[in-house]
């Protein structure tokens, strides 16, 4: 416990231990991801979770609604029109809305990749007018996305209510 706050920190959960092969590497990392990012919004407290802690604007039910996005636009092929402004929940949209469609969005996309045997074959459902990156491409990005946000996420939360941990 660091001695300048006082707090009692939760201890993080290790990566996963997966299968050998490079698909069960790679989404086992993306599942471990996406469950830490969910549980960090999961619970938090309104309207703190959509306040702006830091400069840029960022808030922690925006991380999560624009990863719902970002899943939904790579592995599920819908469009988006502003990137932008997927970093926005809307004013009616709460914590519990937020989780469960995000948790929705990454069920039907692992529904589509428990399909997938080929790393090397392009994602199932491209995007409209727009050359398909490979499956392997996909996951990759993935990881990197949700990892880069989950750590946003990892320092809102504790500037919230002093969670920390995954």
């Amino acid at each position: 416990m660091p001695a300048t706050t006082g707090r009692r920190r939760r201890r993080d959960t290790p990566p996963p231990r997966t299968g050998s092969s490079e698909t069960e590497v790679l989404r086992g990392f993306l599942d471990y991801l996406r469950a830490s990012i969910a549980a960090k919004v999961d619970g938090a407290p309104e309207p703190r979770v959509r306040a702006a802690m830091v400069p840029s604007g960022t808030n922690l039910l925006g991380l999560l609604t624009h990863l719902t996005s970002v899943e939904r636009s790579l592995f599920l092929g819908e469009e988006v029109a502003d990137w932008q402004a997927t970093f926005e929940a809307a004013p009616e949209d709460g914590v519990a809305e937020v989780v469960a469609r995000y948790r929705e969005a990454v069920e039907r996309a692992n529904e589509l990749l428990d399909g997938c045997t080929d790393l090397a074959a392009p994602v199932p459902r491209p995007r409209p007018g727009r050359p398909a990156p490979s499956l392997r491409w996909a996951l990759t990005h993935m990881i990197e996305e949700t990892g880069r946000h989950a750590g946003h996420a990892d320092i809102l939360r504790e500037l919230i209510d002093g969670r920390t941990g995954r």
